[in-house]
């Protein structure tokens, strides 16, 4: 494979020096009200450079549309100890069929381009102001970039995806038309470490040689074991920075464009074009880097973006997420019509059992099981949950979601270590009881590629001190939802970190466009961009919202049948908004509008064409 030949140099500081501070501290009175100003000049460390043609290239690895559709990851050729560039490419392949719909008929074919895209890749670190631990960045330059007419689209990962959990939103769009793309993980990402082993990843995603060449490396408690992941257990609460983590990722693009193209420059923010894109936590980052002072920003378009705002009907993720977790399986006991997914069978059964420890607990109402499940179903209404969402969020009852999330976050949020979880969680490689063990090398050599940095997954689960039957999760849940709702020592430190994540208005004269799905059962728009855009446009701000029927939060999720028979894709509209975008920026058209999208019918088997999307 070419990669296997890229001429990869460290230019910095190696990864085991501590980088320099870039500017003060946070004030506390910012930490509510919006992030502090970020700095204009940004120091990186770790650079590393690789070059990808011929039979590789920066959109897909080489593997094109055929190798990510794919049903099984590319091999390893020693699965102890992968290459950098076999890693490279395993990365992508998990990231598009991730977060993409790569069904027939749909991206590649009927919209989008996943033809080879040459050029360069540039991989570093930098760090926030106060953050223990960096987030890496990453510029994709294509050979096709058109220094004349220079543009970076900059982008966050979606998720907790690590650097290439983007590609499909902001490479697909940017790197086919000349753009470069800069990425950030945005302080989460794949950066696992074992703390049993004292193995973390360097930058090449490979085993780091000695703890501190690891790009994370945790400040457990003592005798701490099992997995610990950037995004819980860095004590940064990253979602607090994922606007200056966006920022820094255009500052990264800026430096490298001047540094790889010598002579054609020089590129700055006044002569380059920035546009900002981003789907669910990658939405959220990018809305926040609107809120920061300057014109370094050009437009944004954030899809089904998980922002927690000053707008009426706004909730957190880490409220609603407790809220769901307790009540949705009950909610959606008995009910007909619902989302089916491989483990529905598997999570029918709990549901019933979630029903009778709320009515032991006072929680619901109801002598029996139909009137336990429309209690809870209308506490859930009553909170702000649409019928939709409701339904939709029949996906993550079955896979766990709301307790994979609100695990994380809650550690996130209040900043604990490794080993210090409120509730006693932590995770680990798993035996089939559900006890820890010892990661195996191979496993833990694919974590960097594979992973989504939220556990369970990829042979790391979650370790629940209270997990019994028949309720399983019930306890730890109940735990986690007083977090949220409590008063005590535990639920104000979380409390405080949300808190943190609240986002305030993208400056004054910015374009704005948001994407979501009117049937998103994660990131519900009822809590999200409707009470976002209310706000935004009340105080003058150029925001435009399209609300999609018919779509939810996961494209990745169509290639189940029941919900590519039910749900469109949202990507191919977050790329036509960008179309549109960039015709505004150019003074071919308008600035989109508000739009109340509704796709035609679908084929089954088949992912939409253009003509059923009815994109505005």
């Amino acid at each position: 494979m070419k990669a296997e030949s890229a001429h990869v140099r460290s230019i910095r500081t190696p990864l085991r020096a501590v980088l320099p501070a870039l500017a003060a501290l946070l004030l506390a009175s910012c930490a509510s009200a919006g992030q502090a100003p970020a700095s204009a000049t940004v120091n990186f460390s770790g650079l590393r450079v690789s070059e990808h043609r011929g039979e590789d290239d920066l959109l897909t690895g080489g593997q094109g549309l055929a190798g990510l559709r794919a049903p099984a990851a590319p091999a390893f050729a020693d699965p102890q100890a992968p290459t950098a560039g076999e890693l490279r490419q395993r990365a992508m392949w998990s990231n598009w069929r991730g977060i993409a719909d790569l069904r027939p008929g749909g991206m590649g074919e009927a919209y989008g381009s996943l033809e080879a895209v040459p050029g360069r890749e540039f991989h570093a670190l930098a760090r926030v102001p106060g953050a223990r631990h960096p987030h890496r960045v990453m510029l994709q330059l294509p050979d096709a970039f058109d220094a004349g007419k220079p543009c970076v689209v900059v982008t966050a990962s979606s998720g907790s995806r690590g650097i290439y959990g983007s590609i499909a939103v902001a490479g697909a769009w940017g790197l086919p038309r000349g753009c470069a793309v800069a990425y950030t993980d945005k302080g989460a990402g794949s950066d696992y470490f074992d703390l049993d082993a004292g193995v973390g990843f360097d930058a090449s995603g490979n085993a780091a040689a000695e703890p501190g060449d690891a790009v994370f490396a945790p400040d457990a408690v003592p005798g701490a074991g099992g997995v610990a992941i950037a995004h819980a257990h860095s004590q940064d609460n990253p979602e607090a920075d994922w606007g200056r983590h966006v920022r820094q990722a255009a500052e990264f693009a800026m430096h490298q464009l001047n540094e790889a193209l010598p002579g054609a420059g020089p590129f700055d923010f006044d002569n380059t074009r920035v546009i900002a894109v981003g789907v669910s936590n990658g939405g959220g980052a990018v809305l926040r880097a609107a809120e920061l002072e300057g014109n370094w920003l050009d437009a944004v378009v954030a899809g089904e973006p998980n922002v927690f705002s000053g707008g009426e009907g706004s909730r957190s993720l880490y409220d609603y997420t407790t809220q769901a977790a307790l009540l949705m399986p009950c909610a959606l006991a008995g009910r007909e019509g619902l989302p089916v997914s491989p483990l529905t069978p598997a999570s029918t059964p709990l549901r019933a059992a979630r029903c009778a420890s709320l009515a032991q607990a006072g929680l619901v109402e109801g002598a029996d099981l139909a009137a336990q499940s429309e209690s809870a179903w209308r506490q859930l209404r009553d909170s702000g949950w649409t019928p939709e969402a409701l339904e939709a969020g029949a996906l993550s009852v079955d896979f766990d979601l709301w307790r994979s999330v609100a695990v994380t976050y809650a550690s996130a949020y209040g900043r604990y270590r490794a080993g210090e979880h409120p509730c006693g969680f932590s995770f680990s490689a798993q035996n089939p009881d559900f006890s820890p063990r010892p990661a195996t090398a191979a496993e833990r050599a694919a974590w960097w590629s594979d992973a989504g940095g939220i556990p369970p997954g990829n042979g790391v689960g979650i370790i629940d001190p209270l997990l019994a039957a028949p309720d399983l999760g019930w306890e730890g849940l109940q735990c986690l939802r007083t977090l949220a709702t409590g008063d005590g020592e535990d639920a104000r430190r979380v409390q405080a970190g949300v808190a943190a994540t609240r986002a305030a208005l993208p400056r004054e004269g910015l374009p704005v466009v948001l994407v979501h799905g009117v049937d998103d059962g994660l990131i519900p728009i009822a809590f999200t961009s409707d009470p976002y855009a209310a706000w935004a446009r009340d105080a003058g701000r150029d925001v435009a919202l399209w609300r999609v029927n018919d779509a939810q939060h996961f494209d990745g999720f169509l290639i189940l049948p029941d919900y590519g028979s039910r749900y469109v894709p949202l990507i191919p509209y977050v790329h036509a908004a960008l179309d549109q975008v960039a015709d505004y920026l150019d003074g071919a058209a308008r600035m989109p509008t508000d739009a109340d999208i509704s796709p035609l019918a679908r084929a089954g088997g088949r992912a939409p064409g253009l003509e059923q999307l009815a994109i505005p």
